[in-house]
């Protein structure tokens, strides 16, 4: 039997609790695994960088001389933003890389973001590293560690990507005491807008609020002092910033789908025939104006590995998900960076008559739930989706590309076997709230009628 928890070998990542899941023999072996797939593949270097998490600094170092064992080269990135891993691997004659990151999870978690070449590893290729940690099966040798220091570089291309702000603009931003701050403030500066901060200094205790923009409660404090201050927006980050919150002049949230549509419509005045990706939770609104306004838009499978590869395979301008993963090949290099998607809304409104609030009031209102997580054993959670898309397939047009999106005659449901826990993932949107709840209700006594398994009491807070 393996000592290596197998259900921390994620869909899209590696995740754990940091005493249980990831100790050092864990981590070396992870290390070893990871350089020996880097090694097969022709590769001799790899970047590796890590969030501020109190775990990091061990988990860094155990997965470094695992990796060096291997005979592969590791250049140390220090603390940052996920995103700065993915620059390296751009701009450097790197083969791989590595973010030491628990993302929005917990404190007691912390996890890795692999990659291979700039592609992201997920699905099979996670599934290889695990099997590699239960043979033993590593190559050796002796590599080298070097540091470099890619803030300036990371900066200075993303504003030589970026065009210029034509009027007087202030922003709030909060990193949550995660990465972001290392390099967000000094980008706006740069950008010539006034930038307030709020607990940009790294801190993996999270002192003030837990970084993940999706959650009200950690943008509170952001949108009460974009409020008091009259700022223009906020804009809010996720502990390793790939994932942006944003707060528009009112105090209204705008919610990845929404970014996406601002961005795209933006786009489109510059390449009227622009290639869009999104995923199958955002809005049908998203959909709806992209289409109308030229956009080749593509609804697509959950999960920034999958929209990244997405991307590729169909040269995708711009990509995004609701989460606040956004992705931009136009102008930029194709993956999802918070502190860069900040960027370019704060070029969005700079360079645009309209504010925030206006660009917000311009979409039709839906009424939209947030995402339903509802029990269901991972023995089960695929089988179950499989049922309920035949069954709605025969009734509805349907979406069936991750789950089931069902096109009701008022709105649409999702229902979708999550890829990282035992739970079925749900939300609902229509053009009123008795139009919303009745899809709901439909959706859901389908599922209390044919699948039992489903436990709609647990509570199955998203990790």
């Amino acid at each position: 039997m393996s000592i290596f928890n197998a259900s921390a070998f994620r869909k899209y990542d590696i995740r754990g609790r940091v005493d249980d899941d990831l100790h050092d023999e864990f981590v070396t072996s992870l290390g070893k695994a990871y350089g020996t797939v880097i090694r097969r593949s022709g590769g001799s270097t790899v970047a590796l960088g890590r969030d501020c998490r109190l775990s990091g600094e061990r988990i860094f170092e155990g997965f470094k001389n695992g990796i060096l064992s291997t005979g592969i080269h590791v250049v140390t990135l220090g603390i940052v933003p996920t995103p700065l891993v993915y620059f390296a691997l751009h701009q450097t004659d790197i083969d791989g890389g590595v973010s030491i990151t628990g993302s929005h999870n917990p404190i007691g978690w912390n996890g890795f973001k692999l990659c291979r070449g700039t592609e992201s590893i997920y699905g099979e290729g996670i599934q290889e590293l695990y099997r590699l940690m239960t043979n033993g099966d590593f190559d050796r040798g002796h590599g080298t560690s070097r540091s470099l220091d890619l803030k300036n570089a990371y900066i200075s291309t993303c504003l030589s990507s970026l065009m210029p702000v034509k009027k007087t603009l202030s922003v709030v931003i909060d990193a949550g005491n995660g990465t972001a701050g290392i390099v967000a403030g000094d980008l706006y500066r740069r950008m010539g807008v006034n930038v307030e901060e709020l607990y940009c200094t790294p801190d993996g205790r999270f002192p003030n609020h837990h970084p993940d923009p999706t959650v009200e409660a950690n943008i509170a404090e952001l949108r009460e002092r974009v409020l008091s201050s009259g700022a223009d927006l906020g804009l809010a980050f996720d502990g390793d910033a790939d994932r942006l919150g944003a707060i528009d002049s009112e105090g209204r949230i705008v919610w990845g789908d929404q970014l996406l549509t601002f961005f795209g419509l933006s786009l489109l005045e510059h390449k009227p025939d622009a290639r869009i990706v999104g995923e199958v939770k955002c809005s049908k609104v998203m959909y709806d104006t992209l289409r109308t306004a030229g956009a080749q838009v593509e609804m697509w499978k959950v999960g920034h590995s999958m929209i990244k590869a997405r991307m590729r395979e169909t040269q995708a301008d711009l990509a995004g998900e609701m989460s606040g993963h956004l992705f931009f090949a136009d102008r930029y290099l194709g993956y999802d960076d918070a502190v860069y998607a900040g960027a370019r809304l704060i070029e969005l409104v700079g360079q645009s008559e309209k504010t925030l609030s206006q660009w917000v009031d311009s979409l039709p209102t839906m009424s939209a739930t947030p995402e339903i997580r509802v029990a269901c054993p991972d023995a089960y959670k695929f089988e179950v989706t499989q049922k309920a898309a035949d069954y709605f397939s025969d009734r509805y047009t349907t979406n069936r590309v991750d789950g089931v999106r069902i096109e009701f005659p008022e709105g649409w449901g999702l229902l979708r076997a999550s890829n990282t826990q035992p739970v079925i993932v749900m939300r609902f949107e229509a053009t009123t709230v008795e139009h919303r709840d009745a899809c709901r209700r439909e959706v859901e006594e389908w599922l209390r009628t044919h699948a039992p398994d489903v436990n709609f009491e647990m509570d199955t807070h998203h990790s």
